[in-house]
């Protein structure tokens, strides 16, 4: 080290360079060498470049002029690089430099003197330092510093530790390691800076008759730039069938409702089915529950589907149309055959039941799903010239023929194996499988029933089995649940509506026997005990010895249900969605809960899709297969400035009364009656034009364009306030 070390560090405003200059100077004095730093702040304003100067010595220090000709310098920001950097540099000095670069390839300008490259912003950014639009690398890039100049980690660690940066250690550790070194050339000639740079002229007071935009251009003070993304919307993110959520509910913000049904439509075939049975995942996801409560999209998407006649769903050309067999017309075959179709090719549907809909028509009840609701968007897809043939379960025989008179075949046929009790009584008359009960209320209707009947189960058919019970006549009707109300897999609306038409809820019970002479007249039910979670997450069920009898009339068994193979042919094998026989992969696939056994109408649309897209790729039609969206791409709410909302709470329709609605099969909910609460929607990762980022750029120099707006970035000086202001977070902030 020379009698005086002298360090000059340049960075910019908000990098923390006067920070750094600190940290080195407080490493050299725990070494009991003299120290002074300070920093050259010249516009004090962020992106500005700055500088900061160390001076070290083992005798007093006295020289309180800056730093013209330094021993070293520290580079915070590559883009700052140039003659004017290195003016003054000694001969033999050395240079730490901020960029992913490699010292060879700065080594043709400034190969004179030593080269060393650490990307410090990388480090920085992996270690989370600093915020999104500004990254801070000084405790970062100190790290490397301390390797090139021969401070050990030690001294550095203790340095973080008394200046209170113990938590940024770990990336200058990780900069220490990552940093190179290339040691002068004698042959190089330094490159250094000349002459002084000619001010504009002072314009005299009465001269100043405009405001006139910027006049000084950022030139090299410019490290980043801001720029507008559109981002992936949790609400998108979330749904399986791969809807463009928050595209359709910003077209029906904007009164577009035509728009929104086209955006739909490209995915769904059944959206006013959705807008009233989906669980609606999408508003699990939404950011704005974490504000002042989620936008009700699942009405939004109702509304949007009943403006009859706006959506474009008719079938594109295909040039060369192929034909294909969907075995089950459920949710699953109506969505894959609803894609091939609008592809121009030819579909034909097997339906075992004597009409299309599946589950939709035998499992669902029409209070919750009105027939002529599903009618008329089933009419929407036979319209795309899609066949019908129905009235006869398939054997498998007839599946091994479909699949050789067709260019592809999709198995849709759901999730047919119901799930029963082996115990004592289970035999006994009035026991039933609820999905049969949901089957004859549905198709044959005048369904009677009397007394005290017993649901058995928690999800979503639980909850339609004890509400149509009360219809068809019960005085009573009581839901026994192994687990919690917390981990009911139902709809949190319907448990809520169950329990305001009088459903009673028994929570952590499992049946054990069933009790009767000929006929159930009681079951007998265990205390339930949650264990640790399983691996739904859910804490699971510890049935006890201690038990009571509950006198019932009749029970329906909603346990769930699993798939049924047995309509494969012989040396058929199902494989991650796609059949295989003799390790050879069939033009076959399945879709559904047959596949995925996820068991949601939405769950089941989004599968369809996929199969269709599968189907075609695989006869070598240029597709990309649907996939769903990686949730951890989507916007989180960590990233939406919630100040620039007003708080409003979200629109629900008032259901009818829960003493009329209990004596019929009408529809409950009556839908939104207007599309404003699409207004709520933040639109996550998407510019909506709201002209925030105008208001708020400094230099003014962000304009309204034709497709949004347009930064001039001859004058940005990458501040970032645009981007840290955005409310969606749509946009980021990238190198110049």
């Amino acid at each position: 080290m020379p009698e005086l070390l002298e360090i000059r560090l340049h960075g910019r405003g908000g990098q923390g360079g006067v920070t750094c200059a600190k940290i080195i100077a407080a490493a050299y004095a725990s070494l009991q060498k003299s120290v002074q730093t300070f920093g050259d702040y010249a516009g004090e304003r962020s992106g500005a470049p700055v500088r900061a100067y160390t001076r070290v010595s083992d005798a007093p220090i006295t020289d309180r002029n800056k730093v013209y000709e330094p021993d070293q310098l520290v580079v915070l920001d590559p883009h700052l690089l140039g003659p004017e950097v290195f003016a003054g540099l000694k001969p033999g000095g050395s240079a730490l430099i901020n960029t992913p670069q490699s010292p060879d390839a700065l080594a043709a300008r400034w190969g004179a003197f030593t080269i060393a490259t650490v990307d410090a912003t990388r480090i920085a950014r992996e270690h989370k330092i600093g915020s999104r639009s500004v990254v801070i690398v000084n405790t970062t890039i100190a790290g490397a510093y301390a390797r090139v100049h021969g401070i050990s980690l030690d001294v550095l660690r203790k340095t973080y530790a008394k200046l209170g940066l113990l938590g940024n250690f770990a990336a200058a550790e990780a900069a220490h390691a990552a940093v190179t070194i290339r040691p002068a050339h004698a042959a190089a000639s330094p490159a250094v800076a000349s002459g002084k740079p000619r001010l504009p002229d002072v314009l005299s007071l009465e001269a100043h008759v405009a405001s006139p935009p910027p006049a000084l251009k950022t030139g090299n003070w410019s490290t980043q730039r801001p720029r507008y993304q559109e981002q992936l919307a949790p609400c998108s993110a979330w749904c399986p069938a791969g809807n463009d959520v928050v595209g359709f509910v910003r077209a029906l913000a904007s009164g577009d409702a035509e728009q929104g049904a086209t955006i739909l439509g490209r995915s769904t075939p059944l959206a006013a089915v959705c807008g009233r049975v989906c669980p609606a995942p999408c508003m699990d996801g939404c950011n704005r529950a974490e504000y002042d409560g989620a936008v009700n999209i699942r009405a939004l998407e109702r509304f949007v589907a009943g403006q009859r006649g706006v959506a474009s769903r008719a079938a594109a050309p295909s040039a060369s149309s192929r034909r294909f067999a969907v075995i089950g017309g459920g949710p699953a075959g109506l969505s894959a055959a609803y894609q091939l179709a609008r592809r121009g090719h030819a579909v034909t549907i097997f339906e075992g039941e004597r009409a299309l809909g599946g589950v939709l028509r035998t499992g669902i009840p029409s209070y919750r799903l009105p027939r002529d609701v599903l009618d008329e968007e089933l009419g929407d897809v036979l319209a795309l010239g899609v066949e019908v043939r129905s009235g006869r379960f398939l054997t498998s025989d007839d599946v091994a023929r479909l699949a050789g008179e067709h260019d592809g075949l999709i198995l849709a046929t759901g999730l047919q194996e119901l799930r029963g009790l082996e115990v004592e009584g289970a035999d006994l008359a009035g026991v039933e499988q609820g999905i049969r009960f949901l089957h004859r209320v549905n198709l044959e209707g005048n369904v009677a029933l009397e007394g005290h009947v017993v649901v058995l189960g928690g999800g979503n058919t639980a909850m339609d089995c004890a509400r149509s019970a009360l219809r068809c006549g019960a005085s009573r009707v009581t839901i026994a649940y192994r687990r919690t109300r917390a981990e009911m897999p139902a709809i949190k609306e319907e448990i809520e509506q169950a329990e305001e038409e009088g459903v009673t809820l028994m929570e952590l019970r499992a049946p054990s026997a069933f009790l009767g002479d000929g006929r159930v007249r009681a079951v007998e039910l265990r205390e339930v005990e949650l264990g640790e979670p399983d691996a739904s997450g859910r804490r699971q069920p510890m049935v006890t010895e201690r038990r009571a009898t509950l006198e019932c009339d009749q029970v329906l068994l909603a346990l769930g249900q699993s798939a049924d193979h047995r309509l494969l042919p012989a040396g058929w094998e199902l494989r991650d969605g796609r059949v295989l026989h003799a390790d050879k992969a069939l033009p076959v696939f399945a879709a559904g809960d047959l596949a995925t056994g996820d068991g949601t109408v939405t769950h089941a649309i989004g599968s369809g899709r996929r199969a269709a897209d599968l189907a075609l790729e695989a006869l070598g039609i240029d597709v990309v297969p649907f996939e769903r969206p990686d949730r951890e791409r989507a916007v989180p709410a960590t990233e939406i400035r919630f100040d620039h909302f007003t708080t409003r709470s979200p629109a629900f329709a008032t259901a009818v009364a829960a003493a009329i609605r209990r004596t019929n099969f009408a529809e409950v909910d009556p839908g939104l009656r207007s599309s404003f609460e699409a207004n709520r929607c933040f639109s996550c990762g998407h510019c909506t034009r709201c002209d925030t980022c105008l208001v708020y750029c400094p230099e003014g120099i962000v304009r309204r364009a034709d497709a949004g707006y347009e930064v001039d970035y001859s004058y940005c000086k990458g501040c970032g306030i645009c981007v840290t202001e955005c409310p969606r977070s749509a946009m980021e902030m990238t190198d110049a």
